[in-house]
């Protein structure tokens, strides 16, 4: 049994071996994970929170890495949580992001963290959520999230970011696959990298149009920016950071940020919930109670809906 209270002071005094034992007690589901999630809540709520997602191949990892640097220009303690592919052999993170990112490896105010899918098709690991409460808690004021970029199921990072940040390339697709994979309504800024490409133009003019086709924005609603990147070459990071503080200046005049944080905490207890919902069923594996529900079924004494509600009323006393 790990000290939970001595890491999690540890993590708050920013050691990295801390902060990734912590990760590693949440990706592993460990039996102490309630009590390092109560010993950190005190400690959340600071941490701005920026999800970036795309297409493979837009360049959301050299992106990412620009983004660091450029915050760490302002003093800001970053860290990133690079969402990646899991290894059909280890089960565990291709780590292709910790590649790319090795001009922070020896900053000791970033901290790099690479996830694995485990399968999750939503381009976001099962544990991310907690893994955001321990870097918050750990004191990072700003925190990027990298999603694998699984097309249309990328849109499950709006859930989980204050801010959402589309990227997109020239030759990677037109505005009409972007509207088909949902990414129009997900994104707070979109950019174009590798604006140096023959296309870029026209890509930012078709986005910017498929943008006004979208719902009637009201006085003071959020227009989303499209910004023009060259991330390998650091061309137009700093048109995209002064768009990020614009963003998040805007989230907190208009309460947008509140909202968005509380439908995020009740997305969060709802999947716990729920799957201490489903492993309490589970457990009813082979239960006579169940397999005589099923039986009822299977013989059509009873439809599925009645069945299920006895077993839920079974299993929660209800």
């Amino acid at each position: 049994m790990i000290d939970v209270r001595t890491l999690v002071e540890q993590a708050r005094e920013g050691r990295p071996r801390a902060v990734a034992r912590l990760i590693s007690l949440v990706e592993n589901a460990s039996p102490q994970l309630r009590e390092v999630m109560a010993e950190l809540a005190p400690h959340t709520g600071r941490a701005w929170i920026v999800g970036l997602t795309g297409s493979p191949g837009v360049g959301k990892s050299t992106s990412t890495s620009a983004l660091v640097s450029a915050y760490r220009k302002l003093g800001k303690r970053v860290a990133v949580l690079a969402v990646d592919p899991s290894s059909p052999f280890s089960g565990g993170a291709l780590l292709g992001d910790r590649v790319r990112m090795q001009d922070h490896a020896t900053d000791p105010e970033v901290f790099i963290r690479s996830m694995a899918t485990r399968g999750h098709l939503g381009g976001l690991s099962w544990s991310a959520p907690q893994a955001l409460r321990v870097l918050d808690a750990a004191g990072c004021e700003v925190i990027l999230v990298e999603t694998v970029g699984v097309g249309q199921s990328e849109v499950e990072i709006a859930g989980l970011a204050d801010t959402t940040m589309v990227l997109l390339a020239p030759g990677m697709g037109d505005g009409i696959q972007a509207a088909k994979a949902g990414i129009l309504e997900i994104g707070d800024l979109f950019v174009v990298n590798k604006a140096d490409r023959d296309g870029a133009d026209a890509t930012a003019r078709e986005l910017n149009h498929m943008l006004g086709l979208g719902e009637a924005r009201q006085p003071g609603d959020w227009r989303p920016p499209i910004v023009k990147t060259v991330a390998a070459r650091g061309e137009g990071v700093d048109e995209l950071v002064e768009a990020l503080e614009k963003h998040q200046a805007w989230l907190a005049e208009s309460g947008e940020l509140q909202r968005r944080r509380t439908a995020r905490a009740a997305s969060e207890i709802e999947a716990i919930a729920l799957a201490a919902l489903r492993a309490r069923i589970g457990d009813l594996r082979g239960d006579s109670h169940l397999d005589a529900l099923a039986e009822r079924v299977a013989a059509g004494q009873l439809d599925p809906y009645g069945a299920a509600d006895e077993l839920v009323a079974g299993v929660t006393g209800a």
